[in-house]
Order: structure tokens, then sequence, then C-alpha cells
């Protein structure tokens, strides 16, 4: 995909840790000029200052998606420091185990309002600065295979994930006439420090013989993936998901 992102106006949400981290980098390593964006200010200026030599630039911003009014105002302010927008990576994200029948309205809320309600009003307020600079634009929303298939004791994840991925194609409908094109990565079970004990642990060793091509995935496996969907080689791609799981959600039921 070469220069296709050098320059461009990139947003990430959920960029503190994880695989926000990562997006970070990768873009920026590719010249564009991205805006981390989370609630803990002091990771997201360790990460830019780590971004320091790459080609593109990384600029903190404390945004809580969680709240819309913080994130009508981090988006505002996002477009500001970069001079418009041309990309978001939705990428905020949370998630809890907990048997379905012990699940609290705190919880059900709490899982909701992140991956799905504040992942809408994210999308719909970079929409609002693309379609001002008409110029069109990206959106990037990361799913998870579990918005498609389903496992154990992560039910309201499940169902914000399933959300998000039909709002993708609901967006990608209503949006592709301003030239914005809003896509869905979705994640197999990709081994970050957050969850690599659990992935090396007897219940990993389990789970990975469930996925066909027997390993989990890692960071990079996603680059090539997000890159397409963020840059014009995926030009005529909209209301798309694309899984990255090594071909678990193929595999025999």
């Amino acid at each position: 995909m070469g220069e296709e992102l050098k320059g461009k106006r990139v947003l990430v949400t959920g960029a503190s840790s994880g695989l926000g981290a990562h997006f970070v980098r990768l873009l920026a390593g590719q010249g564009a000029r991205v805006v981390a964006a989370a609630r803990r200010v002091e990771r997201l200026e360790e990460l830019a200052a780590d971004c320091a030599g790459l080609p593109g630039q990384v600029m903190p911003l404390a945004l809580d998606v969680a709240s819309v009014p913080s994130i009508q105002a981090g988006v505002a302010e996002a477009a500001r420091l970069l001079g418009g927008l041309d990309v978001l990576v939705n990428n905020a994200g949370i998630g809890e185990t907990e048997a379905a029948i012990s699940i609290t309205e705190a919880q059900w809320d709490a899982q909701l309002d992140v991956n799905l309600k504040g992942c809408f009003f994210a999308a719909q307020a970079a929409a609002q600065v693309m379609i001002a600079g008409k110029q069109g634009g990206t959106i990037v929303n990361i799913a998870s295979i579990l918005g498609e298939r389903v496992t154990a004791r992560v039910l309201p994840y499940a169902v914000s994930k399933a959300g998000l991925i039909q709002m993708t194609k609901g967006l990608a409908l209503e949006w592709a006439r301003h030239g914005i094109r809003v896509n869905a990565l979705a994640p197999g079970y990709i081994a970050t420090d957050i969850n690599r004990d659990m992935l090396e642990s007897e219940v990993g060793a389990t789970l990975v013989k469930r996925i066909p091509s027997r390993r989990f995935g890692e960071p990079a496996d996603l680059d090539g993936p997000l890159l397409l969907l963020c840059s014009d080689a995926g030009r005529h791609m909209t209301g798309t998901v694309v899984a990255v799981d090594g071909g678990h959600l193929v595999s025999g039921l």
C-alpha cells in the first residue's frame, strides 16, 4: 500500500494500549498524522514519544468513549489538530467475563455504552467532519468474530460486537453518497499483553485446537487488513466485515 497513507489525518480511539497502540504505531509508520485518543493521557504521551522516530506524527488526546459529550469534543479537537479528518479507527472497547444469569445492569450498560453506543457517536462525529470537508473518508470499526458466533460468559460483549457489525453495514449504506466508506475488522483471538497469559494456559491450549490454523493471532496479523481498509487500496469496499481469525469462524461445529 506504499505511500497511500502518507499525510493522511487519522483518529484512533482506545489507543493507550493493546491493539489501539499497535494501530497507532502502524499508521504513523506509514506516514499518517495520527491523533491517539483514550482516557489514560499519560500512556498516550509515552506512546507519542515512542513513535517520535516514525515517518508520521502522533498526538495524544484525552477522550472517553463512554461519554457522548467527550466523544463530540474529542473528535472536534482531533479535527482541529489535524486540519480535518480522513480516517477514523473506531477501536475503543471493553469486555468482561460473566455468566449470563449473573450479569448486572451496570455490566450490561458499560459494555454496550462503550462498544456500540460510543462507537456510533464517534462515527457520527467523524462523518460530520468528513462531510463538511467534502473530501469523503473512511471509518474502520474494530469488531470481533464474537459478533458472528458466540461463546459462553461474554454475552454483552458478543451482543455489542454483533450490533457493531450491523451498524457498519447501515452506515455504509447511508454515507456512501458522501464518499465515506465504513467497514469492520473482526479479529479472532489475538495475543496481546492483556490476554497472553490466558492464551498460554491450559485454557488456551484447548481453545487453539478449535482454530483451523492451530495458532492464535499476533497484532501484526491485522496490519495488512487494516491498511487495506484505511487506504485507497480498498476504495471499492464498504459495508464489509473482514475476519482475521485463522479460519476460526469456519471451524466445524
